[in-house]
């Protein structure tokens, strides 16, 4: 079986879970505030056949109740809804039925302690052996409002409108949030997972689900944390070649354990993961409420990948446009200028002093409002149009005026509750999608935007480790390995002694240059913090001055920074130094790259300098880099930076871009890399150099390496 057609089994094997025939709820309780009452009120409208289990018998609500799951058959989902202790024995019990597939609603496993995760490792290993697909356990359930199978202990799903949108929460809660905003959006749900503690069914397998089913058409994805971030990277990119995901990452205030380096300052969890997934084609939106919008926009509305998109917006009123143009200008989307033929059909279609280059405000809805969405639409620079009007009833029939433009076209309206759900029904039908107002309609045009971008850049393939450095490196062996990459560094010497620092500066001052001169130890990863670092050295008195002051710096415990003398203990090694030639003036940037423990390599790109105070988070990217990713890290620059800064010149893309892709080669290439930090590189007339330059080693990195 090949890895397509195994995806497809595996996602075809989980319809016995999502789509059964037959449910059993173990625990079923015809006590109203028990969670086995709950369940069974939620499906209460089941269309296949429903067994409710419990040792004690009786009924609930009108139906007749087995002691044993034993007592049925060919039951294709099992529903447990007891205690933790009680699982294992249960899922015995279904296997015992012919079970395919379980729910697992109680908590206290895992996330509860140790006692907790040994009976959680119980349950895997029976739900193994069974043959039995799990959910959860520690999740609500499931919603499939389409098939009228709402698995899930909030009686109130049950009455959720079907739809086309699929959603993927790590939280049952936060699936829930997520499915009710929906509704209230106007938006129906084909599918609503709550993950859970995930202990089989996780997201990669419920992405490719979602992504082989026909009736989906955008997916909705939470996220907490990845335990394979790996297998769902691949996943997200199976699924969005086929549709839309738009995902949320919460955990905003999350540090990771990256604090040796300004790199490492820089990274964390949280970035990495919302790189990552944006990386794998997800559009990542920054709440609930814009994953909502985004995914009313994008189930109707997709464009083809491109780099870049034209956003075009028709205002019947231009206070609100004002608005969408402001939040869409946040998000870094900028509305093109129209062309002067665009304009000259504007102005036929226009009353005069109403703005008509982008975006365009008709004074208020008229009869020739769809020919001015139309004309804007036509212009060769705009992709997608966004559109705001009230309605008001008599000015403006929306779908007569939108509907020839469906797939292109979004609108944002305000007015009574009433109406606007009349003019939503009627759009939707026609694949308009409707957004609440100004500010969702603004994450809607991103969104799609958005959507398009990420697609049209290609990643390289994924490569395994050959090579080790075997330990973390001093700035001159770190220079040393990133030249074998490619990458230019200021001529320099390594001195171990007063005399061969006098040499070296002599060589390099040699015409009236200047040079600079280092502390040179792996162990002194920040040496301009201890002082070891002096700038613009020109003679033998402001060498010594600088040899004293690296001299003064108190010794690390690294073991190598010691020598033996062969004959006893230990001695202090000599201090050693670096002087290298002064660069060239230029703009700063950092580069460097981490290796992740659940996404691997990472390569960053900040800002440094003087620039730095423009703030703005770095640009994270996955490793290796095809030139395509690097070019569009360097893009992801602040366009002041990018384009010249305080008279800078402007960045050289390939150039930069080609010092990305090395420092993604190196840390891809050695497997005991944890991380690089190239601060500052230096963007010279003459091209990037590398100024200073840190390697860290760990070979518990390595697989079989110590932990």
């Amino acid at each position: 079986m090949t890895a397509t057609a195994a995806r497809a089994h595996g996602a075809a094997s989980l319809d016995a879970m999502f789509r059964p025939a037959s449910i059993a709820v173990v625990g079923a309780s015809a006590a109203p505030d028990k969670a086995g009452h709950a369940m069974v009120r939620a499906l209460r409208d089941f269309p296949g056949t429903l067994h409710l289990v419990n040792p004690r018998g009786g009924e609930v609500l009108g139906r007749a109740v087995i002691p044993s799951l034993r007592e049925a058959s060919d039951v294709d989902l099992a529903v447990l809804v007891v205690p933790p202790d009680a699982v294992p024995g249960a899922l015995e019990d279904a296997r015992a039925a012919g079970t395919r597939a379980a729910v697992v609603c109680a908590g206290g496993f895992a996330e509860s302690g140790p006692a907790g995760a040994r009976v959680q490792e119980r349950v895997v290993a029976v739900a193994r052996e069974a043959g039995i697909r799990l959910l959860g356990p520690n999740t609500s359930g499931f919603v499939n409002p389409v098939d009228r199978t709402t698995a899930n202990f909030m009686p109130a799903v049950a009455d959720l409108p079907p739809g086309t949108v699929g959603l993927v929460a790590q939280s049952g809660g936060v699936n829930l949030a997520l499915a009710f905003l929906l509704a209230r959006a106007g938006v129906g749900l084909r599918l609503g997972v709550g993950l859970g503690n995930a202990v089989d069914v996780d997201f990669p397998e419920v992405l490719d689900h979602l992504a082989l089913d026909d009736a989906t058409t955008a997916v909705g994805l939470h996220v907490e944390g990845v335990a394979d971030g790996p297998a769902l990277l691949a996943a997200l990119r199976r699924t969005t070649a086929r549709k839309p995901v738009v995902a949320l990452k919460v955990g905003r205030s999350d540090v990771s354990e990256f604090a040796r380096s300004h790199t490492g300052a820089l990274t964390g969890s949280y970035a990495v993961t919302r790189a990552a997934l944006q990386q794998s084609g997800a559009v990542v939106v920054d709440s609930l409420e814009e994953l909502v919008a985004a995914l009313v926009a994008l189930r109707s509305v997709r464009l083809p990948a491109a780099a870049r998109i034209g956003v075009g917006l028709v205002t019947g009123q231009a206070g609100p446009g004002l608005v969408v143009t402001d939040a869409l200008g946040a998000r870094g989307v900028a509305l093109p200028p129209l062309t002067d033929a665009t304009q000259l059909r504007l102005a036929q279609l226009l009353p005069p002093l109403t703005f008509q280059r982008n975006p365009v405000d008709t004074g208020r809805p008229s009869p020739t409002f769809g020919p001015v969405v139309r004309t804007v639409l036509d212009d060769p620079g705009v992709d997608v149009v966004g559109v705001y009007a009230l309605d008001e009833p008599g000015a403006l029939d929306p779908a007569a005026a939108l509907a020839p433009l469906a797939g292109r076209v979004l609108l944002a309206s305000g007015g009574p509750a009433d109406a606007l759900a009349e003019r939503r029904h009627c759009l939707d039908a026609v694949g308009v999608p409707v957004l609440a107002g100004p500010g969702d309609l603004a994450t809607a045009l991103a969104a799609v935007a958005a959507d398009a971008q990420v697609r049209a850049v290609h990643d390289a393939p994924p490569v395994a480790p050959t090579r080790t450095v075997g330990r973390t490196l001093d700035e001159h062996e770190a220079k040393t390995l990133l030249e074998g990459h490619g990458l230019r560094t200021p001529r320099r010497h390594v001195a171990t002694d007063r005399a061969q620092a006098h040499a070296a500066l002599a060589d390099l001052v040699h015409g009236g240059g200047r040079a600079v001169v280092k502390v040179l130890a792996a162990d002194v990863p920040h040496k301009s913090d201890v002082g070891g670092v002096h700038v613009g050295v020109r003679d033998d008195a402001g060498l010594d001055r600088a040899l004293d002051a690296i001299d003064a710096i108190p010794r690390g415990a690294d073991p190598d920074d010691r020598a033996t003398d062969g004959a006893g203990p230990d001695v202090r090694a000599p201090r050693r130094y670096l002087i290298e030639e002064l660069a060239a003036p230029g703009p700063e940037l950092i580069v460097g790259a981490v290796r992740d423990p659940v996404f691997g390599p990472v390569v960053l790109l900040g800002l440094g300098g003087v620039a730095a105070e423009l703030g703005g988070e770095p640009v994270l990217r996955l490793a290796p880099l095809s030139a395509e990713r690097a070019h569009e890290m360097v893009r992801a620059l602040p366009p002041a930076v990018l384009h010249g800064f305080r008279g800078a010149p402007p960045v050289d893309v390939a150039a930069l871009a080609d010092v990305l892709r090395a420092v993604g080669d190196v840390v891809t290439t050695y497997g005991d890399v944890t991380e690089l930090d190239l601060n500052p590189v230096r963007l010279t007339a003459d091209g990037p150099v590398v100024l200073d330059a840190l390697v860290v080693a760990d070979p518990a990195t390595l697989p079989g390496g110590d932990s």
